[in-house]
């Protein structure tokens, strides 16, 4: 497997290969169910201020996961999201807008399997962001102190949570055994998920001080100002994305030292195949504007969906 300037499994973003498929049958089935249930409550409960407020949120979560950050041990990791996700824009609205950013990564970027895209939706959004937003949920009428910190545990346990999840998948799969995979994916992502609690609780302090009745439910978040300042900073966030460390990150490098990294799939096509632009090769700049690309069809894909619910609802 070739090594770009961002690895083609990253973290929890499963390959084809990876898992059987009668485990991935159960991802999509379990996935679909969650789906289905998300859409009917974001239908019934519906909120319009939320449809800008979802496209911002994908669109940094995209930018935000092509920054793998150094981790001891020659690892890396980057932000899954879901936690920020969920506690923003409520569990149904936020579970598709994850939803969004794993499937588009998958389609055009090749980031992930097609077969094992319901397990991937699984890891990276229903179980991380409901563990997440479950335990904040018993701190939301606490004070900003106790809110931030309650949020950092959140946001590793959903880390923890998810990973465990992968070392099952792996390990009823026959891919290797549990008393290999829990034990290497608990704890590279034990330090994987300092990260994200740290990206968590920096992106929801600034948004208490900055707009903290996106989190009261107290006025709409329609101001078009706001809107573009929000998509300005995902790009901005994506400006940095050369820079992101190229060690294998924690589902890669376990798949590594436990010696079956090989048995990961290509994709059966290409559009922008890890990050790049064709014509662009490699380079810094083919990142950047692969990026771009990126996180505005997402943004684009979330504000829709949104869009379709307001009418349906």
């Amino acid at each position: 497997m070739s090594t770009p300037l961002f690895s083609a499994i990253q973290l929890m973003h499963i390959p084809d290969g990876f898992l059987n498929i009668p485990i991935s049958v159960l991802c999509w089935i379990v996935t679909v169910i969650v789906l289905y249930f998300a859409v009917r409550q974001a239908q019934q409960a519906f909120d319009e201020r939320l449809i800008p407020l979802a496209g911002i949120m994908a669109a940094f979560i995209f930018a935000g996961q092509m920054l793998n950050f150094p981790v001891a041990g020659g690892t890396s990791g980057h932000l899954i999201g879901a936690t920020l996700a969920f506690v923003v824009l409520g569990p149904w609205v936020g579970l598709l807008a994850m939803t969004a950013v794993v499937s588009l990564q998958a389609l055009i970027f090749q980031d992930g399997g097609l077969v094992v895209m319901g397990a991937n939706i699984l890891v990276m959004g229903i179980i991380p962001g409901f563990v997440g937003y479950g335990v904040f949920q018993m701190v939301k009428d606490q004070s900003r102190g106790v809110k931030l910190g309650v949020t950092a545990v959140a946001a590793w346990l959903s880390v923890m949570l998810a990973a465990l999840t992968v070392s099952l998948l792996l390990g009823f799969s026959g891919t290797t055994s549990l008393g290999v995979a829990v034990p290497a994916m608990l704890g590279v992502h034990a330090l994987i998920g300092i990260g994200e609690a740290l990206i968590t609780v920096a992106a929801l302090s600034f948004i208490m001080q900055t707009r903290p009745d996106l989190l009261n439910n107290t006025t709409p978040a329609s101001s078009g100002k706001w809107i573009v300042a929000g998509i300005l900073l995902a790009l901005v966030v994506v400006l940095f994305s050369p820079f992101a460390s190229g060690s294998p990150d924690g589902l890669e490098w376990v798949a590594e030292q436990s010696g079956f990294l090989g048995t990961a799939l290509d994709a059966p096509y290409q559009l922008l195949p890890d990050y790049t632009i064709p014509g662009l090769g490699e380079t810094g700049l083919s990142t950047i504007v692969a990026g771009i690309v990126g996180a505005l069809i997402v943004a684009g894909i979330t504000i829709g969906l949104g869009r379709v619910l307001r009418r349906s609802s």
